[in-house]
C-alpha cells in the first residue's frame, strides 16, 4: 500500500503548502492592519483575530462543509481540476480555505510580537526620511520584525501540519484518513500502519523544522 501511503501524504503536503502560504499573505496583512494608523482597520483586524483564534478548528470545518453550500458557495470553479495522482475538489478549497482563516490570526499575532519588538526609532525615522506608513512597514519594520520571529512562525506552521488532519473528518483521504481506512482493511497490521504515518508527519515536521533553522541561520549572518 506504498503508492497510497505517499499520495496520502501528498494530500496532505498539499493542504499544508497552499493553506501555509495563504495563512502567511492574510497573517502578515492582519498584522500589518494591526499596527497600523488606521483604527477601523487596526480594530477588524483584532475583532477577526478574537474570533478565529478562539473558535475550535473543527467548527471551521463544519461552517465550511455544510454552512457555506447552503448560503451557496459552492466553489464549483476548482472541481475536477487534476494536480499531480489526486484531483482537487471543493471541499479540498473550503479545507485549505479554513486552515488558512484559523492559521492566520496565530501568524498575525507572531509578526504582530515581532513589530512590537522593532525599536519605535526605527519607524520614526523611516518616516523622517520621507516614506509612507506603507514603505516604511516594508522596507524597514518588517524585514527586522521577520527575524525576531522565525521560531514562533515555525512553530505555528508545525501546528497547521498536524491540523491538516482535522480534514480527515470531512473525507478527505490525507494521511489520517487513509491510515483509519488501512487499519479497518488491515487490522492485524495496525501498529506497522501506526508506526510508518507516524514516520511521515515526523519527516514533514522535521522538514519544517530544517527549513526554519536555515532561514534562522541565514538570516542571522546577514545581521
Amino acid at each position: 500500500n506504498f503508492d497510497e501511503f505517499l499520495k496520502a501524504f501528498g494530500l496532505t503536503i498539499g493542504l499544508f503548502l497552499a493553506a501555509g502560504i495563504g495563512s502567511l499573505v492574510l497573517g502578515t496583512l492582519l498584522a500589518v492592519f494591526r499596527v497600523g494608523p488606521v483604527a477601523i482597520l487596526n480594530k477588524a483586524a483584532a475583532l477577526y483575530v478574537t474570533i478565529f483564534r478562539n473558535t475550535p478548528l473543527l467548527m471551521i470545518f463544519i461552517f465550511m462543509a455544510i454552512a457555506m453550500p447552503k448560503l451557496g458557495y459552492n466553489f464549483k470553479f476548482v472541481e475536477n481540476v487534476s494536480i499531480g495522482d489526486w484531483e482537487v475538489s471543493a471541499f479540498f478549497f473550503r479545507a485549505v480555505l479554513a486552515l488558512t482563516l484559523y492559521t492566520s490570526a496565530f501568524v498575525c499575532e507572531a509578526l504582530r510580537s515581532g513589530v512590537n519588538a522593532v525599536p519605535l526609532g526605527q519607524a520614526e525615522a523611516s518616516r523622517a526620511i520621507g516614506l509612507t506608513f506603507a514603505q516604511s512597514m516594508r522596507l524597514v519594520v518588517l524585514p527586522q520584525a521577520l527575524r525576531a520571529v522565525i521560531p514562533p512562525l515555525t512553530s505555528v506552521q508545525i501546528a497547521l501540519v498536524k491540523n491538516t488532519s482535522v480534514a480527515a473528518a470531512f473525507g478527505i483521504a490525507e494521511a489520517v484518513a487513509t491510515m483509519r481506512a488501512l487499519t479497518n482493511n488491515n487490522a492485524d497490521q495496525r501498529t506497522g500502519i501506526f508506526i510508518a504515518f507516524a514516520i511521515g508527519y515526523i519527516i514533514i515536521v522535521e522538514v519544517v523544522s530544517f527549513a526554519s533553522y536555515a532561514v534562522e541561520r541565514k538570516v542571522k549572518v546577514a545581521r
